[in-house]
């Protein structure tokens, strides 16, 4: 067992799934040491919402090995809007009590199908409206380089787990960053696909209007990309899909790209931006040229008030639709006391919008698209910070009084992450890649966008990125794999 949990240390999820298929280890011994791992490292980050070990000990006696290059790998799922048939789905949320759905989401169910045992779900915020990974319900998640800094959100769980070693990959979803935000914080590589590209359903459509998306966080690059491969398309009455690629996402890892052309945002006006971040920045520019391509700086395309104005439009009328639904199909009225102060607040200033005013926010945001596209005919990647500051306490992300102002609670988040969102909005592929470290040991990752579809590219400049500048053996202090590793 202490060899096989070494393992997680050295091997990325693809490789775990060579050693099954040349049956040097199983998927049963795999999954025992990713339990082993939580087991192990949980007390210590509070990142995991509930395990199903016996469902996946089933699942992992079934698996070939032949299901797909990550067959017999264990992973989690996010406990937000992701159905995982007979796990309790919270949400982060007192209001969903135990409920717990006899159907798995398209997602879900594709995973099972690339024989990937799940063997449980991870925490999020309430509704995962936070950049920290903290609930009344559940508690706060720990960020495994330093406890006393947030571990980011809202799949701030699946980030720990994966920076902690407890697994080489976890699900997560980003409607305003929360796949990044994370990966940013606790050194780990995420990247959110274009709008479309993953499938949603059954039970929604869409998310945000369109702004939230499903994927994952990993430790490499390519078990991103292979990811990826076993979850996107369509699924049936999907609103829309994404554009068709040339080849496979994995296959873009084993490319390098040509010269690109990369217009660098350093700031995102009227917050600013921490000295570290803008060294970090500096350095990625300077690696890109080392690389061959060519940055230029560019000046800041968006008005952060109106943009977040328009967002929380958007995000408030939800919340509020979402609240009725559960009013309507329990027999009565949510109450304030189910929901946080950070939900009672958006919603008591932005549920009630009228329907013209959804529509006029909707047009904005679609707007906001067409000028990134315009953008995008001048440049292959925007390179951005993923995080105006380095990961801070959790206090500084707190909402936790009724008195604060929804402009508060936008200040307060997005003073923190200002760029991410933007991508959720223009529906553009994006990603953050751990490739610089404080003088703290804290981690800042550097964000890359590409056009609309255009995962091939970013997968392509990610694994040139983590061959000039490896990640992958810097492990925190508090960490899952034996200290004999």
């Amino acid at each position: 067992m202490k060899d096989i949990r070494t393992l997680f240390a050295t091997h990325d999820g693809i490789a775990l799934a060579e050693l099954v298929r040349a049956r040097e280890v199983t998927p049963g011994e795999l999954l025992d040491a990713a339990l082993a791992n939580v087991d192990a490292i949980d007390p210590s980050l509070n990142a995991v919402a509930e395990r199903l070990d016996d469902e996946a000990r089933t699942a992992a006696a079934a698996v070939t090995g032949s299901e797909s290059v990550l067959a017999g790998v264990p992973t989690l799922i996010k406990d937000l809007f992701a159905p995982v048939r007979g796990a309790r789905m919270a949400n982060g949320s007192h209001l969903f009590g135990e409920y717990r759905p006899d159907f798995d989401a398209e997602l879900v169910a594709r995973i099972r199908r690339a024989g990937i045992p799940i063997f449980g779900t991870t925490l999020s915020p309430e509704f995962g409206t936070s950049y920290c990974t903290s609930s009344a319900r559940f508690g706060r998640t720990c960020n495994p380089w330093h406890p006393d800094v947030t571990a980011g959100g809202s799949s701030g769980g699946a980030a720990a787990l994966v920076a902690a070693r407890a697994l080489p990959f976890a699900h997560g979803n980003d409607g305003g960053g929360s796949l990044r935000v994370p990966a940013s914080c606790c050194g780990v590589f995420g990247l959110k696909p274009t709008r479309g590209r993953v499938p949603m359903g059954p039970m929604a459509g869409e998310g945000w209007a369109g702004m939230g998306i499903n994927h994952a966080i990993t430790r490499s690059v390519r078990d991103s990309a292979a990811l990826l491969d076993l979850i996107a398309g369509m699924d049936t009455g999907a609103p829309y899909a994404a554009p068709h690629q040339g080849g496979t996402f994995l296959e873009a890892t084993h490319r390098r790209p040509a010269r690109l052309r990369v217009g660098v945002i350093a700031s995102a006006p009227p917050w600013p931006t921490n000295p570290a971040c803008d060294s970090a920045l500096e350095r990625t520019v300077a690696l890109l040229e080392s690389l061959g391509h060519h940055a230029e700086p560019i000046a800041c395309p968006v008005s952060s008030e109106a943009f977040f104005d328009h967002v929380f439009t958007i995000i408030g009328a939800q919340t509020r639709s979402l609240l009725d639904t559960v009013a309507r199909q329990r027999g009565r009225a949510v109450s304030e006391d189910e929901i946080e102060a950070r939900t009672r607040i958006v919603v008591r200033d932005k549920g009630g919008v009228t329907g013209a005013e959804y529509a006029a926010a909707v047009d904005w945001v679609h707007a906001l698209g067409r000028t990134f596209g315009r953008l995008m005919e001048h440049y292959d990647v925007l390179l951005t910070p993923t995080l105006a500051q380095p990961p801070l306490a959790p206090a500084a992300l707190a909402i936790d009084d009724d008195r604060l102002t929804l402009a508060d609670v936008i200040d307060r988040s997005h003073r923190f992450s200002p760029f991410t969102a933007w991508f959720n909005a223009t529906g553009q592929p994006a990603m953050s890649a751990p490739l610089h470290w404080d003088e703290r040991g804290l981690p800042i990752g550097s964000h890359f966008a590409g056009a609309f579809g255009a995962e091939e590219l970013l997968f392509s400049l990610a694994a040139q990125l983590e061959e000039a500048a490896p990640w992958a053996a810097r492990m925190p202090p508090v960490c899952a794999v034996p200290a004999t590793a």
